[in-house]
């Protein structure tokens, strides 16, 4: 892939951005709607299994326009169409960005990424006969995963997600942190011949999935488990580590799957134990449509980049420093926390992938809570706040339950609230005024299908891509992970000696503290 000839703040795209956004300042959606009677038709548009309805955004055709103009002055397509060609664009790392591979059907590529997709299918095929040789066997009641950030969150939104999909006969538990009580909560409620455990990391040294890992090995065994290899499975390339721990069932990836992207991979064996195989390849096919839709449509209908592109306009240009996310469904709880780690940890960066300085804000702080939960506790300030905060409203069309009345009130709910944030409501004596002129976008699917996730997820991965090569940075890296990690490390010798030579005076204090 070419370097970009000049980085976003040096194109004549973003300085005539700067420039419209100086009219901005009077912008108001209720006069957008009332000057033009197609802006919902011309602001919305279908993707594979999404409609996304942008209209009630700070955007115009010409705001529009312009960040199109941005996206070909920093070679979006280029480097969009350089990561489907196996490119090593993860600069820091050279490494090649495929997650995307993990969701294409088998034997539909030639060259040199036929036999990296050949691999793919072997261990898929070899992951899902497991799944469904754990899904027969009634001994086995509950599965519990043990892992930390994407092979953790992934799994765990999945499986909750999808959970009127799930086989009924078992119980899924997610252990992440290195809290104890997390675990022991989790294993108070297990008995050792019932339970699976699958551990969760691509090395096998992770800190906390191990400490996790080692103490469920230690309860297995005093309850008096009998048989390591048949209760412990692993999700790693570290085979001999996995081999030292008693573990012989293993399914590995890639160094080309971030773990923030590797729900696709074998990181997704809870989710395929829980729906089946069949479920899950419809899970991969879902998002293998949204890749084509990202990697065939034009630019200005193209939906992640639409949305991506927006990302930036608000980021930069309007000074919108966060966005919130409702998913107006109890299965998409854990939505919001897996955005977060895709969003934040690939575009939360101050350098560019060159490695030099940037003068311009990258990612938004995300937060959010399902609805109408989220009514009850953020929503106040998101309508009175002195701050504006764009909000992603996720509704599903279909319920899967038959009680009277609950859906269509939860969808009238969603809908008001973004009519709401809108519309606002005056009031002369100032505690009931609603300014109104509050953007949100709205995310709707016909139903929470594997498909439909699958496709939700792609989105959401391609529109995080987009920004951050709007920015020129490496989403695929995450380097502000590992500090805290190695002096974490130190610490904990430090707590067992109490030696605090070297330290500052404030962690000093606490070392003393804490002993």
């Amino acid at each position: 892939m070419k370097a970009n000839a000049m980085r976003c703040d040096e194109t004549f795209a973003w300085k005539k951005l700067q420039h419209h956004a100086l009219g901005f300042a009077g912008f108001d959606l209720r006069t957008a709607f009332a000057q033009d009677d197609e802006r919902a038709v011309a602001l919305s548009q279908t993707a594979p299994h999404v409609l996304a309805d942008l209209s009630k955004n700070h955007i115009d055709a010409a705001t529009e326009v312009l960040l199109q103009s941005l996206a070909e002055q920093t070679g979006v397509a280029a480097q969009r169409d350089a990561m489907f060609r196996g490119e090593h664009i993860n600069l820091s790392e050279d490494r090649a960005v495929m997650h995307w591979l993990l969701r294409q059907p088998e034997g539909s590529l030639s060259g040199e990424l036929a036999a990296p997709l050949h691999d793919v299918h072997s261990t898929l095929s070899a992951m899902l006969a497991y799944a469904d040789q754990i899904r027969g066997d009634a001994q086995i009641t509950d599965v519990v995963n043990i892992g930390i950030g994407g092979s953790d969150l992934g799994p765990q939104m999945a499986v909750l997600a999808l959970r009127d999909f799930a086989l009924p006969a078992k119980r899924f538990h997610f252990v992440s942190n290195v809290d104890g009580h997390e675990l022991a909560a989790v294993l108070a409620g297990l008995k050792a011949e019932n339970t699976l455990f699958l551990i969760a990391s691509k090395t096998f040294t992770t800190l906390e999935t191990l400490c996790n890992a080692r103490s469920a090995l230690a309860w297995f065994l005093a309850q008096g488990g009998q048989d390591v290899a048949r209760h412990f499975a692993a999700l790693t390339t570290n085979v001999a580590a996995a081999a030292a721990f008693g573990i012989t069932t293993t399914f590995g990836f890639w160094d080309w799957v971030g773990g923030r992207y590797s729900l696709w991979s074998a990181i997704g064996l809870p989710l395929a134990i829980a729906i089946g195989a069949p479920g899950f390849r419809d899970f991969l096919a879902g998002a293998h449509a949204m890749d084509r839709h990202f990697q065939q449509t034009p630019l200005a209908s193209n939906l992640p980049v639409r949305m991506g592109l927006m990302d930036v306009w608000y980021r930069n240009f309007l000074n919108y420093t966060s966005r919130s996310v409702a998913p107006y469904h109890s299965a998409l709880a854990r939505w919001p926390a897996y955005l977060q780690q895709l969003e934040m940890e690939s575009n939360g960066k101050r350098v560019d992938r060159h490695g030099q300085a940037l003068g311009y804000s990258t990612s938004p702080v995300l937060w959010g809570e399902p609805g109408t939960n989220s009514q009850h506790a953020f929503f106040q300030m998101l309508h009175q706040g002195t701050d504006t905060v764009p909000l992603e409203f996720v509704a599903v069309k279909q319920a899967t339950h038959g009680l009277k009345d609950h859906h269509g009130l939860l969808l009238a709910n969603a809908i008001a609230q973004a009519q709401a944030l809108m519309l606002g409501q005056p009031d002369d004596g100032g505690h009931r005024d609603f300014p109104g002129n509050r953007p949100s976008s709205f995310l709707l699917l016909e139903a929470l299908t594997p498909a439909s996730l699958g496709a939700l997820i792609a989105l959401q991965e391609h529109r995080v891509f987009v920004s951050g090569a709007v920015w020129g940075i490496n989403s695929f890296d995450q380097w502000g992970v590992e500090l805290g990690k190695v002096l974490a490390k130190d610490i904990h010798a430090r707590m067992a000696s109490g030696d605090a030579t070297g330290l500052d005076a404030s962690t000093a204090n606490l070392l003393r503290r804490m002993r």
